[in-house]
């Protein structure tokens, strides 16, 4: 199961991140799957709350977008989403698609709350 692997990496990358802004607490972090990314998103969701369960990021809540797969047309440049395996143009109805989306498996967004120090 490698979403435990992404999960962790995930993890990874708001630690480093809060090390740059020690008063920040981080309160969501989103990441975007592509269709074709071969990542369980639920499995995914799992790990992570496996992951920050009884940390200091455990009020920490992830974000899942699942990308849709995108293709463009060769012929007529038309770009559409991939539906129910039909990889032809919607538009022209040629069979010339050339994969431009889908595959990604990105950190989006990190949210933070800053923290003034107290001077009392």
């Amino acid at each position: 199961m490698h979403e435990m692997s992404i999960a962790n990496s995930i993890i990874e990358t708001v630690q480093n991140e809060l090390e740059r802004h020690p008063l920040a607490q981080a309160q969501r972090v989103g990441v975007r799957i592509g269709a074709l990314a071969a990542v369980d998103a639920s499995a995914l969701q799992f790990c992570f709350e496996v992951l920050v369960r009884d940390t200091d990021l455990n009020q920490l809540q992830l974000e899942i977008e699942v990308v849709p797969r995108r293709h463009r047309c060769r012929g007529c440049a038309t770009e559409f989403q991939v539906q129910d395996y039909d990889f032809r143009c919607p538009s022209c109805k040629s069979f010339a698609p050339e994969c431009i989306g889908g595959d990604e498996l990105e950190l989006a967004f990190l949210e933070v709350e800053e923290h003034e120090p107290s001077t009392a």
